[in-house]
């Protein structure tokens, strides 16, 4: 226990004073609480506050972050030749959270443009975005952040009991997606729970997967994109499956909206206890996010700074404004290739009020749900319609199976004008559903095959890998 303690305290004092992390430290305290998990059957009453860390106290926060972001700001200034440009004139050393909004953000343009002027140290390993919303960007990741970040991770996981020694994961994320799937297979690994990378094959195979119907033991946690999650749930419902026939306690999505209706499909399907909608992007690694019971997004302080900046004003958005992520991921938890103040072009709408979140993870700032791209707000007569009030507004429609398939657009009449692919709805019910909404649109209903829908609306779970299937000739 004295060597547990000790543990604890460097990798805090690590934490606090931006000291690169010792990762086979941190891969100890893991292996330190699931002995204690074995022995005793519970962490301790103070488990919360050691997985929040040492950013969770909003009198300490403030603080903690000035210097996390003039720590990291100097070392891209020392070694990034765009963030040398970039910086030139800045003081770096009185930088604090109020002057940070003089630095022009960084667009995902740039890391098209002048990649390797990104890099800060000798790279490992390439990965890149899936593409599904533009030109894919290239990532590289240092060997140090390859095993620091799910040591990290599996730290968090045990501590709050998301994962478990003798779970199984399957993984249904494209196999585009390197870090993120590399990140799943070594946290499993640490915390001594298996795991399946399935990928994105036809959905009907990762249902038999799911039910354990080659022999395999049945999988306990699933991840994936909505949008192939949904293709699971349809698949399921087609081949007469019941929740009791799986062997799911949590399924954790990310990546596109996820409406209210797939989360329930999900549980009532599989009989999922938990179904957690996550924030991540490779960029930004190993930030990302968490949504709570009340639905709202709370991004985690500890390794990086978020900044909700106003679609009109490009200020810090005042309470209750839809805003644009941007993302600042701290040294030493980013050093290959970090960004400073990345836009990560998603909406959200601060919290009204004081910004306080009411809920179980309010100790972590929040802010709503993803709402869609900033590039694909609907701007009509009537006001600003974002992508999440169309889905939630159509998703799980009787007759209309997961996915949705669905584009929308401003018309130069002012009006929501929106073509959805369904041989099961017409144009006036469809228009009758976004109108309970509050949604005043024009629709149009084309009866198109699963191919043609596809082509024309598509979305992650098209991204299927034929090469990982089984021949059924």
């Amino acid at each position: 226990m004295l060597e547990t303690g000790v543990r604890q305290v460097r990798v805090a004092t690590a934490m606090v004073f931006g000291r690169r992390l010792n990762v086979r430290a941190v891969e100890r305290l893991v292996a330190d609480a699931l002995r204690t998990l074995e022995e005793f059957g519970s962490l301790g009453d103070d488990v919360d506050d050691l997985a929040d860390g040492p950013f969770a106290d909003p009198d300490e926060r403030r603080d903690l972050q000035n210097r996390a972001l003039q720590r990291t700001v100097r070392r891209l200034a020392k070694r990034s030749a765009f963030y040398r440009e970039r910086l030139a004139g800045t003081d770096l050393d009185a930088l604090t959270t109020e002057t940070l909004r003089t630095i022009p953000v960084t667009r995902k343009a740039d890391l098209i443009a002048r990649p390797t002027d990104f890099l800060c140290s000798s790279p490992y390993l390439v990965t890149q975005t899936t593409g599904t919303t533009g030109r894919p960007v290239q990532i590289w990741l240092s060997r140090y952040e390859m095993e620091l970040w799910p040591a990290l991770i599996a730290l968090s996981v045990v501590l709050r009991g998301d994962i478990r020694p003798g779970d199984r994961m399957q993984i249904n994320l494209s196999s585009r997606a390197t870090a993120a799937v590399q990140e799943d297979v070594e946290v499993c690994r640490l915390v001594n729970a298996s795991c399946h990378v399935v990928g994105q094959v036809p959905p009907e195979e990762s249902v038999e997967h799911l039910l354990g119907r080659d022999g395999d033991t049945r999988p306990t946690l699933l991840t994936g994109n909505p949008s192939y999650l949904a293709r699971m749930v349809t698949a399921a419902r087609d081949l007469g499956c019941k929740p009791d026939e799986f062997g799911l306690r949590s399924v954790y999505a990310g990546g596109e909206i996820m409406s209210r209706a797939l989360t329930e499909a999900l549980r009532e399907t599989f009989g999922a206890e938990t179904v957690g909608d996550n924030f991540g992007m490779t960029e930004l690694l190993p930030v990302g996010g968490r949504t709570c019971s009340r639905r709202h997004l709370h991004i985690d302080p500890n390794q990086g700074y978020t900044e909700v900046l106003d679609l009109e004003t490009g200020e810090p958005a005042g309470p209750g404004r839809l805003g644009e992520l941007t993302v600042t991921p701290y040294y030493p938890y980013r050093e290959c290739m970090p960004v400073l103040r990345y836009n990560t072009g998603d909406v959200v709408r601060t919290l009204d009020g004081d910004g306080e979140a009411d809920c179980e993870l309010a100790a972590v700032p929040a802010v709503s749900q993803i709402l869609g791209k900033a590039g694909r707000l609907y701007r009509t007569a009537d006001g600003v319609v974002t992508p999440r009030d169309v889905v939630e507004a159509l998703d799980g429609t009787p007759g209309l199976p997961f996915p949705l398939r669905h584009r929308a657009a401003t018309g130069d009449d002012g009006r929501l004008h929106v073509e959805l692919a369904s041989r099961e709805l017409s144009a006036a019910e469809v228009t009758e559903l976004l109108r309970a909404q509050g949604i005043d649109a024009r629709v149009s209903v084309l009866p198109l095959d699963d191919a043609e829908a596809a082509r024309r609306f598509p979305l992650r779970c098209d991204l299927l890998e034929h090469t990982f299937t089984r021949s059924h000739a």
